[in-house]
């Protein structure tokens, strides 16, 4: 999401600017594409790691992440989200099909302290830059290989996307409600479930290196963190031998729960009532008709809610969204009102959103980081590299090259 305005929204105060955020001086060597990877080193840079991303002319993920900015005005290598994941880092352009390109990866791996990728099985490793091939360059790197299925069983040879992943691990069944097709979560899930994982992995192996000067090779497959994310239902159905229901908005804990109608068009509102006390509030707030004994208990409102929620609607339904979210919460009901992303930009915008200058001139929106750190704070917010903009100097302050040697690397096929 862009706009443009005349200067940045302002950084907000819950994530204090720090020239040392927590992991500076940590090296990044990124051979991350698209959206899992380039997630968890966007997260690393914005804790203040160099990370250095590998690119190659060829085979970039600039204009697949998303689609285009049609303002961005010949800048159709910059889509917004690409800004957005990979913000604060750099860029190197290396030709990994020659062998001086890869004998340059090479070097760079030796120096950094953690190398990370999330290609199909057995790239890596028919590039020489695996695991195996590194490892004994480099005792302390911490090396992350983030394939859907990982590099060990029978599935590590499959190609994963987002909703092949929501479809192995069953997720696609238990979304929606009964008589639904099978349905994803949209917003590419299992790319940031994937992304959290290897962010939080990373950051133990960098905790225990400290201790042991030891590095580590992660084998994280990403098909594995989004089942984990279903835990309560695997364990549910495993105890039980029945598949989990689908529910729809509803769930089996709390009733009422659903999205009501609100007055105007297309306008909703959220409820959940997970107890007595929260039931007997919103009786007193929406209709007598409610107080019925019969909806006395959980169970009860369990077996009549869809009478209960043609009632809720028919009080709802005749009030704004704003209204409905206004006298609901004052008596501690859990109510929200339905936004749309745009309202989400425009309401939170100080507190939830950071914004960067890119193209110079022109302000993009970009998600921030949720919670501070109480001494080091966050890096400040970099625009994404252009394409290989950091090739000369990164092969400087990592390798002690000279521009001329890095210019000879070019002319030896190293350097796209």
């Amino acid at each position: 999401m862009t706009t443009d305005v005349a200067e940045p929204a302002p950084t907000p105060s819950s994530q204090p600017q720090s020239p040392t955020p927590p992991l500076t001086g940590v090296r990044v060597l990124d051979f991350t594409q698209i959206l899992a990877g380039p997630f968890c080193t966007r997260l690393l840079a914005d804790f203040g790691a160099e990370v250095l991303k590998v690119e190659t002319a060829t085979r970039t993920d600039r204009t697949s992440a998303t689609r285009p900015d049609p303002n961005a005005k010949g800048r159709q290598d910059r889509p917004p989200a690409f800004l957005n994941t990979n913000r604060n880092k750099r860029s190197i352009a290396i030709n990994l099909k020659t062998p001086s390109g890869k004998g340059l990866a090479t070097r760079l791996a030796t120096v950094a302290d953690v190398v990370i990728e999330n290609f199909s099985a057995d790239v890596m490793g028919r590039l020489g830059l695996s695991y195996d091939h590194l490892a004994p360059l480099n005792r302390r790197m911490i090396y992350v290989s983030m394939a859907g299925y990982g590099h060990s069983g029978p599935r590590r040879e499959w190609t994963s996307m987002n909703m092949n992943l929501q479809a192995y691990t069953g997720l696609m069944m238990v979304n929606g409600a009964e008589g639904d097709l099978p349905t994803s979560i949209s917003n590419s899930w299992n790319d940031y479930i994937g992304g959290l994982h290897a962010t939080f992995g990373i950051l133990q192996a960098l905790a225990e290196r400290r201790v042991t000067g030891k590095g580590a090779n992660l084998d994280l497959a990403q098909f594995e963190c989004s089942v984990s994310t279903l835990a309560p239902l695997l364990v549910a159905s495993a105890a039980s031998g029945r598949a989990p229901r689908r529910m729809g908005n509803r769930f089996s804990h709390a009733a009422p729960q659903g999205c009501y109608r609100c007055a105007g068009k297309d306008e909703w509102c959220v409820i959940t009532i997970p107890d007595d006390d929260a039931w007997h509030a919103l009786v007193g707030v929406v209709d007598a008709k409610l107080s019925d004994p019969r909806f006395d208990t959980l169970v009860a409102r369990l077996r009549h809610h869809d009478e209960i929620d043609t009632i809720i609607e028919e009080w709802t339904s005749q009030r704004s969204k704003e209204e409905v979210e206004s006298r609901l919460a004052s008596v501690g009901v859990a109510v929200s009102r339905m936004r749309r992303i745009r309202e989400v930009f425009e309401e939170e915008g100080p507190t939830a959103f950071r914004s960067m200058e890119d193209p110079p001139g022109h302000m993009t929106a970009a998600t921030g980081v949720p919670f501070s750190f109480a001494r080091n704070g966050i890096a400040p917010l970099a625009p994404a590299p252009n394409l290989g903009e950091h090739t000369e100097q990164a092969l400087g302050e990592w390798l002690g090259l000279s521009p001329d040697e890095a210019r000879a690397l070019g002319e030896q096929g190293a350097l796209v």
